[in-house]
């Protein structure tokens, strides 16, 4: 069986930066695990703005500049990062939420199950999810409650439960 398993977002900016939080840190060791642990290929996804960020729609709305290309906040937390030696097919950068390009490499991998760990869950993880669900419908798609942390635990269970309602596996 081919497997891959994505990794959305795991950035220090997210972790420890501009927009880190505690339950971000707190799922760090269990993706570390993740990662190591699993039998297949590994893709990273990075949230990826230029130095206009607060003049775009999302920093507009978010008004808090984060994971700018080429910062030490945009880079992958080195642990995770580290995780991933050998397992490694790709780094995605998104402009977005949810990226279309990751959708593409998924479907062009011929991959029998997708496995989702990472950062926001109701903000990128719940997005990409989404998206490959859309793309791949008949591929199993599961998340990794335990991996995976929302802007508050609230809401981490919210996007947990429309994702079950969308037929992607909660695990």
């Amino acid at each position: 069986m081919k497997k891959l398993l994505v990794v959305i977002d795991m950035q220090v900016d997210f972790i420890t930066g501009a927009l880190g939080t505690q339950e971000a840190q707190t799922i760090v060791p269990a993706v570390v695990q993740k990662i190591a642990d699993f039998d297949g290929d590994v893709v990273y996804t990075r949230d990826t703005h230029g130095e206009n960020y607060l003049n775009t729609a999302e920093g507009k709305k978010l008004p808090v500049v984060h994971c700018v290309r080429g910062t030490d906040g945009w880079q992958l937390h080195p642990q995770v990062e580290a995780a991933g030696a050998g397992k490694t097919v790709g780094i995605i950068d998104k402009p977005t939420f949810g990226s279309v390009e990751l959708c593409s490499f998924a479907a062009a991998g011929q991959y029998d199950a997708i496995e989702l760990v990472g950062l926001c869950t109701d903000i990128c993880v719940i997005s990409n999810a989404l998206c490959l669900k859309a793309q791949l419908w008949e591929t199993p798609i599961t998340v990794w409650r335990d991996c995976c942390a929302g802007v508050t635990p609230a809401s981490h269970e919210n996007a947990l439960s429309a994702m079950t309602m969308c037929q992607i596996d909660i695990k």
